[in-house]
């Protein structure tokens, strides 16, 4: 199996530490808000990652950390904490606040069938090995205190870059990397912030009250769990300059040597073709999606159809699509599920083996996708059901759920008879008001129509209606 290194920038054969055995951290999410659809492509790529590696035979040893504490709002360790910032405006904890976010994320994996790793660790059961791990780096001579805290000396670390490509001046021009008059070097990051009276979440500790930096928190828990040698570490694109930068410069001034064998990273997701923001009110969540009649499938779906390491545009059209597709592609397996008689166990071998070598070969999953449709366009047959159920093993669609049922635009055309002229007329205002991007009205139509006894769901061809009872 092959996997695209950041680090060495190539292609490179998964050798594993233990035989049959894979041990995996990945960056999990900084619970002050939702996640937004961005940040779940990078989960499902974690989740791909995982699929393939078992159906490969690898047990997976997963951490996943969850950041409920020293996430600033700069990269440059100035600005608020998110979780505090969020509990101010909120008027909560910032232990309900993460409580309450990561409960909503956790939902949302499930919603997209994304497989929990088998850790999932929160970073505030973690302070004491975390301020070990800071001690260590001050006694090595890594680190230094200032006024406002324990920062990592980037200068005494010479490969500092390594991952990103980035010369201390390229980080020191980067936008979000602010002067701190005190520290040897603008780009030195911080390790322990020392808190003020006011702040809530601080711990004691030898430089007095404080709380960790951000980067130093995965590196304590993956060392922690996974030793200080393991395979692979995933995230987004967006952690290469400055987070797995500093995890790289961190654990290696620590242990002397490179702790991860692997660092693998999922692109960005564009909107319309430009950058997600809440200014532009495009940072759409699940639930999102969900109002406005598609399912996370549908975009765990759209997310497949691009490679992992190459930018996804997110449109609504696109999404449209993803939908039908995979309307058909279920109506498809459910006919082959339906059918009895023998396939031809030649051309199923033949699909998949193409499956195998696309996902083995650095997670080409848009490739083994045309494996998948290649296979169900054999003759109707439950042996093309089960090469299809074994390949979603990997995809992850729920393939093995669909029954053989009518779909739900034919169920829709026969119980038409049945629906109300004023639920169809409502039916009719609340299309109308999707196409002109009124979207709450639509979403004001559904519930009316909802109140009334009948549910409602986007087709193809506009809209299905069933009675609630």
């Amino acid at each position: 199996m092959y996997i695209y290194n950041t680090l060495s920038r190539k292609k490179q054969e998964i050798k594993t530490i233990n035989d049959g055995e894979v041990r995996m951290y990945s960056c999990g999410p900084t619970v002050y808000s939702y996640a937004h659809i961005g940040n779940f492509r990078t989960y499902i790529f974690m989740d791909l990652l995982r699929r393939v590696l078992v159906y490969e035979g690898y047990k997976i040893v997963g951490v996943m950390n969850i950041t409920d504490v020293g996430h600033l709002l700069s990269d440059g360790d100035t600005g608020e904490d998110k979780m505090e910032k969020s509990a101010r405006e909120q008027k909560k904890s910032p232990f309900e606040i993460a409580e309450f976010y990561s409960k909503a994320f956790f939902d949302d994996l499930k919603k997209l069938n994304i497989d929990l790793p088998e850790l999932v660790v929160k970073a505030t059961d973690h302070i004491d090995e975390m301020i070990e791990y800071v001690k260590t780096l001050v006694e090595k001579g890594y680190a230094y205190e200032i006024d406002d805290g324990i920062y990592f000396d980037i200068e005494k670390f010479g490969e500092y870059g390594r991952l990103s490509g980035l010369s201390l001046d390229d980080q020191i021009a980067g936008a979000r990397v602010e002067v701190n008059s005190q520290k040897r070097h603008p780009a030195d990051f911080a390790l322990w912030k020392k808190a003020e009276k006011e702040h809530i979440m601080q711990w004691p500790s030898p430089w007095g009250q404080g709380y960790p930096g951000w980067h130093i928190e995965c590196s304590a828990m993956s060392i922690k769990y996974l030793g200080e040698k393991f395979d692979i570490h995933t995230g987004g694109v967006d952690h290469i300059p400055v987070h797995h930068e500093n995890e790289i410069a961190q654990n290696k001034a620590k242990t002397g040597k490179d702790v991860v064998n692997y660092w693998v990273h999922s692109e960005f997701l564009l909107v319309n073709g430009g950058k997600m923001s809440k200014k532009l009110k495009n940072n759409y969540t699940i639930t999102d999606l969900e109002a406005r009649g598609y399912t996370a499938l549908d975009y765990r779906f759209f997310c497949l159809n691009a490679h992992y390491r190459k930018k996804l545009n997110f449109t609504f059209e696109g999404l449209d699509g993803a939908k039908t597709a995979l309307s058909r592609l279920k109506k498809s397996v459910a006919e082959h599920k339906a059918a009895d008689v023998c396939g031809d166990k030649e051309k199923i071998a033949a699909r998949i083996a193409e499956f195998e070598e696309a996902v083995t070969d650095d997670l080409n999953i848009p490739l083994a996708l045309g494996a998948l449709f290649k296979l169900l366009k054999e003759k109707k047959s439950k042996d093309v059901y089960a090469a299809a159920v074994k390949m979603d093993s990997v995809f992850g669609l729920g393939l093995d759920k669909t029954d053989g049922a009518p779909s739900a635009e034919t169920d829709a055309a026969r119980s038409a008879a049945d629906i109300p002229d004023k639920i169809k007329a409502l039916s009719d205002l609340r299309l109308q008001a999707k196409r002109d991007k009124d979207f709450a009205k639509a979403d004001e139509i559904r519930r009316e129509i909802e109140a009334l006894g009948f549910r409602i769901a986007d087709t193809k061809d506009g809209a299905s209606i069933t009675r609630s009872v």
